[in-house]
């Protein structure tokens, strides 16, 4: 289970290790923290007072230091897994729900015809539907999209990294994330 750090004023920055958290306490680099305690680490026995060293690592973190304000203009990079989460596993052209061995990463307008590989030009689509569409815009297949692709925000992005994330974890994030979102429901 990984922890989700923040920089001090709430935005998430990464998934880090309950062990790279706990380095943060130790250093005194946690600013806040939300949530339950997710785990509990153990030190070593403190020779004057004889008592154990124990930390216990938030679900969610914010860590001190400076915010880069470039790091929040950034757009999510685009990677299978989480376009086909976006989608839901749904096939755009055809409605259906199918496995991720089963799914392709679909170019609204072709690659070959001068379309970008991003985030607004790219949709979930089965194998079938890939091939059928082909080289060809989807009008041009007489293939119409069931669904319009967006661009996760940064929020939504934590989410579709496919991390196991707690309630902690989830209610924050989905908090920002806007309502339209298909993560919401």
């Amino acid at each position: 289970m990984d922890v989700l750090q923040l920089d001090v004023s709430g935005r998430p920055q990464a998934w880090i290790t309950p062990r790279e958290a706990a380095l943060l306490y130790a250093c005194d680099g946690v600013a806040w923290t939300l949530g339950r305690a997710v785990q509990v680490l153990r030190g070593g026995i403190q020779r004057t007072t004889g008592l154990q060293s124990r930390i216990e690592v938030h679900a969610i973190i914010a860590v001190r230091g400076a915010i880069p304000s470039r790091a929040w203009r950034v757009t999510p990079t685009l990677t299978n897994p989480k376009l086909f989460v976006r989608d839901r596993h749904v096939c755009a052209y055809c409605g259906g729900r199918f496995g991720f061995d089963t799914l392709t990463r679909e170019h609204i307008i072709p690659t070959s015809r001068g379309g970008r590989d991003t985030w607004m030009n790219c949709i979930t689509a089965c194998r079938a539907c890939n091939g059928r569409k082909g080289n060809r815009l989807p009008e041009e297949a007489n293939m119409s999209l069931l669904y319009l692709p967006y661009t996760p925000s940064l929020h939504e992005d934590m989410i579709l990294r496919g991390r196991r994330i707690v309630a902690d974890q989830m209610e924050f994030l989905l908090a920002s994330v806007p309502r339209s979102s298909r993560l919401h429901g």
